[in-house]
């Protein structure tokens, strides 16, 4: 008997044809793509040049250090937000608040720093008044230099820190630069002044935010009492008071409180 001959199925023209546009298709890209890139890598790019012309050298120096300095002071500008102003103590104060209330989350850190920064405008506002009244307007209108207007602008933000500043703190820093020591407050170098404020800043906030602490602890402590009384060792105490602290800050007005009070250390 005869065998029939293996007969293999021939690809379909449909699948050829379809990857034979897919292949020209591809070349053209790559084509396309070539051709803009030694088109962009032809065109010149721009050239940007700084120079300074010998004439008037020493001016134009001058004036590109003024640059400098500004742009590093513009960059700076938020660690001195919160080394010169009131900043520090309010938001430690409301950090260690929302850690005693035991809402590690609640509110928000977007929350507590906003409204941090408000606060902070507001007990500041005097103080820019004064800036702007003595520094910044003269300075607009040229009837001082950069440099004095420096001088009287720091004035009202020195005088602000001297009087939220201990002399205890002023002593150890002015130990610390190993200066002798100055005639009265005034004296004190501003290198010398801000450290020894931050640190009274910290022992405020701190004070403030052991105050605040032990209400909250006394809740904490009454609730673990009864729950050890009733057998339920296996239940957080810290999630059973929390309902209870929210229940007494709310009734007890706390945020009216806390902010009045924070405001008025400042005066």
């Amino acid at each position: 008997m005869r065998t029939a001959p293996d007969v293999q199925p021939a690809a379909p023209r449909g699948r050829r044809n379809a990857a034979l546009k897919v292949g020209v298709l591809v070349l053209i890209v790559m084509g396309v793509a070539l051709a803009a890139g030694s088109a962009w890598g032809q065109a010149p790019a721009p050239l940007i040049s700084i120079g300074l012309d010998q004439e008037g050298e020493q001016g134009q120096v001058a004036v590109v250090m003024q640059l400098f300095l500004l742009m590093t002071v513009l960059s700076l500008a938020p660690s001195i937000l919160i080394m010169l102003t009131s900043f520090t103590r309010i938001a430690i104060v409301f950090s260690l608040l929302r850690q005693a209330m035991g809402t590690n989350q609640l509110p928000p850190n977007q929350v507590v720093i906003g409204l941090s920064l408000f606060l902070t405008f507001y007990v500041m506002a005097p103080v820019w008044q004064q800036v702007n009244q003595d520094a910044l307007q003269p300075l607009i209108a040229k009837e001082i230099n950069q440099t004095q207007a420096l001088k009287k602008a720091l004035e009202p933000i020195r005088n602000f820190m001297i009087s939220q500043t201990r002399e205890k703190d002023l002593a150890l820093l002015v130990s610390i630069a190993k200066m002798k020591r100055p005639a009265n407050v005034g004296d004190v170098p501003t290198t010398v002044l801000i450290p020894s404020f931050i640190i009274s800043e910290l022992k405020t906030a701190f004070q403030i935010g052991f105050m605040l602490y032990v209400p909250f602890l006394i809740i904490d402590m009454v609730v673990a009492s009864v729950l050890l009384s009733m057998g339920m060792m296996m239940l957080p105490p810290i999630m059973v008071s929390l309902p209870f602290k929210l229940m007494i800050f709310v009734l007890a007005d706390g945020w009216f409180l806390i902010v009045g009070s924070l405001v008025k250390s400042f005066a």
